[in-house]
């Protein structure tokens, strides 16, 4: 089960933050009705979704008040379990899953059909409702401190779990499981839980869309493969619980509770030897700029102009992370000159020059100890960008972007944009001039006026 974020990473590095280039949002000279509609419609979509969690929160809650609760300890210990996980979620970092506790522990309910042996009757309005219940409980914390996520994150949980049950307690209800036994059953259980999970994938996917604006079909990719990490165990884990139930009882509970605990502190280590790696790296990025090879905040507004350029063309998490790194340190070749380009604006220097310095920043990173393909991004960013890879491409363009509009007043971004079109014959890329077009006229990336 995913959770829609980014992969691999935290968001784009320095979002919003410090200084940046004027007004880098181009919306008054590039957004017309084509670029309005399309963002207009992403609320409404979003709306949507939380609309049909809503009315199925609330039908739930009418059938469980009409039909009574039923099996009143089995509730319990699976509220319990899922306010619990949910209380616990992981609020620090983007994850994919940020509560597997809580969503192993309602995926077990939604699939529940029998307690030590003896028949349960808790049936799909039941669930929803208590999984529900539990969810608000537990994340009380969390919309206290005002997480904006936490309500996307309850939309999914109402959903997926719903739909869960809905497939579930109906068959088992009627009876038409009573001939599915042994490995036949826990197929049933796996297989549903596959398609809950696929459901899940396309939820998160479409949330991230709704919010951002970015492509469909990469953020479901993304999430896609985020079902073989986190996804799987909690997938897995709702599985045995359930199974485990149906034969001891709710003693199985906190028995096949702690390998998921054990996952999600592991995780939450590697987590944050990321983002120890990634200070790392933004610090060593950093190095020009206490130099005075370049203005305050250069490498931080590339990286994160190229990121959203990188969502817009359809990279992967693990590419946007190689994007993102290589945009930060795109410039420390320039540590190795010995006087300073002024300004730190390389893009109006010879070709040749520009390859040195690009080469010289190429054997740099590699010496950072930094993944090799970061390097390989940075000493190909002055190439000829038919020859380059995607992010070379993309950083090539975004600080030529940067560096023309840095200092051109009021009109800098569109005329620095207008450059970059000018030069697609030779320069840059136009599907990345492009790119960076849609991304400064959306509501994708705001770029604030140097102070």
């Amino acid at each position: 089960m995913t959770s829609g974020a980014p992969a691999f990473a935290p968001g784009p590095a320095g979002s919003g933050s410090g200084s940046g280039t004027g007004s880098a949002r181009a919306g008054d000279g590039f957004a017309g009705p084509a670029a309005a509609a399309p963002r207009s419609r992403r609320p409404a979509a979003l709306g949507c979704i939380r609309l049909a969690a809503l009315l199925l929160a609330l039908g739930c809650l009418a059938g469980t008040l009409w039909e009574g609760l039923d099996d009143r300890g089995i509730a319990l210990a699976f509220g319990v379990l899922v306010g619990i996980g949910e209380w616990a979620r992981w609020t620090g970092a983007e994850v994919r899953e940020a509560a597997p506790l809580g969503a192993a522990g309602g995926l077990a309910y939604a699939l529940l059909g029998a307690d030590a042996g003896a028949a349960t009757h808790d049936g799909a309005f039941q669930v929803v409702t208590v999984v529900c219940a539990a969810s608000l409980l537990g994340n009380v914390p969390h919309i206290a401190d005002g997480r904006r996520p936490t309500l996307d994150h309850l939309t999914r949980r109402v959903l997926t779990v719903g739909f869960a049950a809905v497939c579930f307690q109906p068959l088992y209800s009627r009876g038409a499981l009573e001939h599915w036994s042994g490995p036949a059953y826990a197929l049933l259980l796996v297989a549903l839980l596959v398609l809950t999970a696929l459901c899940d994938a396309v939820l998160a996917a479409a949330q991230a869309h709704a919010r951002t604006g970015w492509p469909f079909g990469p953020l479901l990719r993304d999430e896609l493969r985020g079902l073989l990490g986190i996804g799987s165990a909690v997938c897995a884990t709702g599985a045995v619980m359930a199974l485990a139930v149906a034969v001891v009882g709710l003693w199985a509970l906190p028995v096949f509770c702690l390998p998921l605990l054990l996952t999600q502190l592991s995780l939450r280590r590697y987590a944050a030897v990321r983002a120890t790696y990634r200070q790392t790296i933004a610090s060593l990025a950093r190095a020009t700029e206490i130099a005075g090879y370049t203005p305050a905040g250069h490498a931080r507004r590339v990286a994160t102009l190229s990121r959203a350029v990188g969502r817009d063309l359809g990279l992967s998490g693990a590419e946007l992370t190689v994007l993102e790194y290589a945009a930060l340190m795109h410039d420390i070749g320039q540590l190795s000159l010995v006087d300073p380009v002024p300004a730190g604006a390389t893009a109006g220097l010879p070709a040749a020059e520009q390859r040195r310095i690009a080469l010289l920043g190429g054997a740099v990173v590699r010496q950072t100890g930094v993944a090799a393909a970061v390097a390989v991004v940075v000493e190909r960013q002055a190439d000829p960008y038919r020859e380059q890879p995607v992010a070379a491409r993309i950083v090539r363009a975004v600080n030529a972007y940067e560096e023309k509009a840095r200092d051109s007043g009021p009109g800098g971004p569109l005329t620095a944009l207008e450059e970059l079109r000018l030069a697609t014959a030779g320069d840059y890329a136009p599907e990345v001039v492009e790119a960076l077009a849609r991304v400064l006229s959306g509501d994708c990336l705001t770029l604030r006026a140097a102070g």
